[in-house]
C-alpha cells in the first residue's frame, strides 16, 4: 500500500511542477515520460516510441504530448481542447461519443497548450490507477450508422 501512496505523492508533485512551469522543456517532458507505467517503458525499449523522441528533439511539445497519450493510454481519447480567458483546457475521455454532460472526463488547464495536455495525462493516469476495475456510470456507446431514428413522443 505504501508503494501506491508514494506513487500518488509523486503524481501530485509532477502535476504541481507542470502547473507551475511557465513553459515545457525536455527535462520536464522527460519527467512525465519517466513517471509513466511499464507499458511506456516496454514500448520505448522495443523502439515503438521513436516518434515521441523525434517530436521532443523538434520541440513539438503538443504533438509529443498527444502522441504520448495515444501510445501510453490508448483507452483515453482527446475530447476537447479549448482556449478561454488566456488558458487552455484539455479534456480526455474514455467515452468520447457520449454527450459531454454525462461523460466521465478528466480535465486540466494551463497557459501553455502542451502543459495542459500533459496535466490531463497525469490526471488520467491517476484515475486509471485509482479505479482500474470500476465500471463507469455511463455505458459504452459506439458511433451510430448514417441512419438516425427519432424516438421522441410528440403526442
Amino acid at each position: 500500500m505504501m508503494l501506491g501512496a508514494e506513487q500518488a505523492v509523486a503524481r501530485d508533485r509532477l502535476d504541481d511542477e507542470l502547473r507551475l512551469a511557465p513553459a515545457l522543456g525536455p527535462e520536464l517532458f522527460g519527467k512525465v515520460i519517466d513517471s509513466g507505467g511499464t507499458r511506456l517503458r516496454a514500448l520505448r525499449q522495443s523502439g515503438k516510441a521513436v516518434r515521441i523522441d523525434r517530436l521532443i528533439e523538434a520541440s513539438a511539445w503538443t504533438e509529443a504530448a498527444l502522441a504520448l497519450i495515444e501510445l501510453e493510454m490508448p483507452a483515453w481519447k482527446l475530447r476537447r481542447l479549448a482556449y478561454e480567458n488566456g488558458e487552455w483546457l484539455c479534456s480526455l475521455s474514455r467515452q468520447a461519443h457520449l454527450p459531454i454532460e454525462i461523460d466521465d472526463t478528466v480535465e486540466a488547464s494551463h497557459d501553455a497548450l502542451a502543459l495542459a495536455v500533459l496535466r490531463a495525462l497525469v490526471e488520467a493516469r491517476r484515475r486509471s490507477i485509482a479505479a482500474p476495475g470500476t465500471i463507469s456510470a455511463a455505458p459504452d456507446v459506439l458511433p451510430t450508422s448514417d441512419r438516425m431514428i427519432c424516438c421522441d413522443n410528440f403526442a
